[in-house]
């Protein structure tokens, strides 16, 4: 009879209660922009409003013949693209655990930021260079969650839901005989999915390792090209006297691993 007694009193808990009701987690990490093979910019020369038009010469060639690559350029005269921005990511999140047995539900919602980019680039016969990026200012997610606790201590689960997030876009160019403008931050909505660990390390608080996949789709960031200098034989004006550019890639894809700390009430 003693001993449930002093197990109290030296620190002990009841494990059952483990990751049952409401907490609040802080974590960060890294947050990975994976490369997006084959993407392209793609035109709009009359803009009627469908992409994958040809920017051609007065002579008919294609004026950007020397191609493409995924990330921003670091020059004008071949191809050659520097690859996306990988940095840390941070985050914050409150949910409610529903623990039945050894198996927990709960629902959970997350909103944070990351220094994450994904460019393309196109090279003109100019030469000139072209390229978009872009990153997010902030993003969210609502996600439900599912686990598996062996006792109480330890919870290793899964979690998935819609995703949001404002996204800053980009646009820089070599060129400086057109005009360029772009109706900049866009905002793009898909679905995050993942999993991780925690560990209890107190009555209150635990510790956890989390890997997270976000899928973002942005297809209404555009750049307008206008005359500016340029003579009507511009390439970017034989068509319509001017052209809409938007990258063929509408996805923003990025791959987290982040720790974890939450409180538990």
């Amino acid at each position: 009879m003693a001993a449930p007694a002093m197990a109290q009193e030296t620190g002990g808990r009841d494990k059952a209660q483990d990751f049952n009701g409401a907490y609040v987690t802080i974590g960060g990490g890294a947050t990975l922009q994976g490369s997006d093979r084959g993407e392209t910019l793609v035109f709009d020369t009359d803009r009627d409003g469908a992409y994958g038009d040809t920017v051609t010469t007065a002579a008919g060639a294609n004026a950007f013949s020397p191609g493409f690559c995924n990330g921003a350029a670091t020059g004008t005269a071949n191809i050659g693209c520097r690859n996306d921005k990988d940095g840390p990511g941070f985050f914050g999140r409150i949910g409610v655990d529903q623990r039945m047995g050894n198996f927990v539900l709960g629902a959970l919602l997350e909103g944070g930021h990351s220094v994450a980019r994904d460019s393309v680039s196109g090279f003109s016969t100019t030469p000139a260079s072209y390229t978009m990026s872009r990153e997010a200012d902030y993003q969210g997610s609502l996600r439900l969650r599912a686990g598996y606790t062996p006792g109480g201590g330890a919870l290793f689960y899964v979690t998935g839901g819609p995703a949001y997030a404002r996204l800053d876009n980009k646009f820089a160019t070599t060129n400086a005989a057109n005009s360029f403008a772009d109706n900049g931050k866009t905002n793009g909505w898909g679905y995050a999915a993942g999993g991780g660990a925690e560990i209890m390390v107190t009555n209150n608080i635990a510790v956890g390792l989390e890997y997270l996949y976000t899928d973002l789709k942005d297809d209404d960031y555009i750049v307008n090209v206008s005359p500016g200098t340029a003579p009507p034989t511009n390439p970017f004006l034989l068509d319509s006297g001017g052209t809409d550019i938007q990258r063929s890639g509408s996805h923003f894809r990025t791959h987290s691993v982040r720790g974890t700390l939450s409180f538990r009430f």
